[in-house]
């Protein structure tokens, strides 16, 4: 079997060279094409951080194992990472946190075992990197959550969870603010609960969810979360089993997969030969698994879990008072330890069942469409527009805009209420969203919409809109602070 190997930045073909040492000693039943991704591929021009030969390596294979990339700063170049994982739509990202004995922890000296597994959604969210400068003063994001997209991913959770005879998934989110976006992440969640009913299934708020990792971790088992939340509490969840170096990551997707360490490329140590290569190596881990390499998996994680035992660790962690391993040491101690038993954690040799990856030919981009169960309607527009005047002056020339289809309901400033009530205690900024209705509740189409645009524009620069969708009787958009 064929995968696609990238070495990446800095510490990356050290750590690599450990990892494949190690398979190679293990008769991983693998052969590796080696592509050109990273850094160094950005510096000769490819913007993507990739060169073509190396895209269609991985598409063709279906399967990419990689070391940690660096992405210029300052040349307004997106992340070579986050650019792989939305390429190919590997849409769950998946992190297994667990106690590793050697590596003492506040937990370890507790005996408290953790055994949690993260899984984020990976492609949409303020990931999808859409940002504009709509004043000198104000700067937009755009954040989408999508149904299909939150579908996928909390599909691969429940399934996943099921299959490791998890007891309880849950939900982590923010719904209590961000009432559409992760309102509909949530309600995907429960959705796809009714078909996994011998799972526990409850969510909880994400920053009481940090609280709650930090303080009883033991309590957790799979938590699906989206994008940027899911960033911040994995790496959470990292620092509660002794940080960075022991983070693996899957990044899954129908037709390609990526197996990676969550680390950077630590530049500083880079050529050095000290680096930790237990993140890519528990990665590797987990790519074989995946790949149905279960003997081969078991072997070497039995080995690594013995090495970490038995006290040998890189200068990164470990005891201070024993000499510190270089990384190839390190991986030399995983391979002289094949076949050993470790007293804890030890994983059940089972029989390789290898799969033939499939090879995808797709003639189209697929279209991910959920079918809609109620008649949609727009019954007002969000004007986002530019002003240093205050909220009076600017309702009073929006009212002469209004016309005999629209309403003027509210004006609001950095989402908080300033028109037709208010406070003078409220500061503003020069950016100002002026809400229009229906008149009279009835629909209205788009040249309504850029009638008024028009109408508006003779007084105003207006950097956005956004149209007030209904579908049947629920409003598709949120309220203002003290709307």
């Amino acid at each position: 079997m064929n995968i696609a190997v990238a070495k990446g930045d800095g510490i990356g073909p050290e750590i690599m060279d450990a990892v494949l040492k190690i398979f190679v000693a293990g008769k991983v039943p693998l052969e590796y094409e080696f592509v050109d991704m990273g850094k160094w591929v950005f510096d000769k021009g490819f913007s993507n951080g990739m060169t073509p030969e190396a895209k269609d390596t991985i598409e063709r294979l279906g399967i990419l194992f990689k070391g940690p990339m660096e992405t210029p700063k300052g040349k307004g170049v997106k992340s070579v990472n986050v650019t792989a994982r939305k390429t190919w739509n590997t849409y769950a990202n998946k992190r297994v946190f667990q106690t590793l004995h050697g590596v003492d922890t506040v937990f370890s000296k507790a005996g408290i075992p953790i055994d949690v597994t993260i899984v984020r959604e990976n492609i949409e969210d303020t990931y999808g990197g859409v940002e504009h400068m709509l004043t000198q003063d104000v700067a937009l994001s755009r954040r989408f959550i999508t149904r299909p997209g939150s579908l996928q991913v909390i599909k691969y959770a429940f399934e996943m969870a099921s299959k490791k005879n998890a007891k309880r998934i849950t939900c982590g989110h923010k719904s209590n603010i961000m009432k559409i976006t992760d309102g509909l992440f949530l309600d995907c969640f429960y959705e796809v609960a009714k078909e996994y009913p011998h799972l526990k299934a409850d969510d909880v708020i994400v920053d009481d969810l940090c609280m709650k990792l930090v303080t009883r971790p033991d309590l957790f088992d799979v938590v699906v979360l989206t994008n940027l939340q899911g960033d911040i509490v994995s790496d959470l969840c990292a620092g509660l089993v002794g940080g960075l170096g022991f983070a693996p990551s899957g990044n899954i997707g129908d037709h390609i997969c990526i197996f990676e360490a969550v680390h950077g490329t630590a530049p500083d140590i880079a050529g050095k030969n000290i680096a930790n290569p237990t993140a890519l190596l528990l990665s590797g881990i987990a790519m074989l698994r995946h790949l149905g390499l279960m003997e081969n998996a078991a072997i070497i994680e039995n080995a690594l879990l013995y090495t970490l035992e038995s006290g040998v660790h890189t200068g990164d962690f470990g005891d201070k008072n024993t000499p510190s391993a270089n990384t190839t040491q390190f991986a030399d101690a995983v391979i002289a330890n094949f076949g050993k038993q470790p007293q804890h954690g030890a994983k059940e040799i089972l029989p390789n069942k290898p799969i033939t990856p499939t090879v995808f030919n797709l003639e189209k981009n697929p279209m991910l469409i959920t079918e809609e169960t109620a008649a949609e309607k727009i019954v007002g527009v969000d004007m986002f527009i530019e002003s240093e005047e205050q909220p009076e002056v600017i309702a009073q020339k929006c009212l002469r805009h209004a016309g005999v289809k629209f309403s003027l309901v509210s004006i609001s400033n950095r989402g908080t209420q300033v028109w037709p009530t208010g406070s003078k205690f409220t500061n503003l900024v020069n950016q100002y969203n002026a809400r229009f209705e229906s008149l009279d509740g009835s629909a209205l189409n788009q040249q309504d919409v850029i009638g008024l645009y028009v109408s508006l524009s003779g007084n105003f620069k207006i950097c956005s809109l956004e149209l007030l969708n209904m579908w049947g009787d629920k409003k598709a958009y949120s309220l203002a602070q003290g709307q």
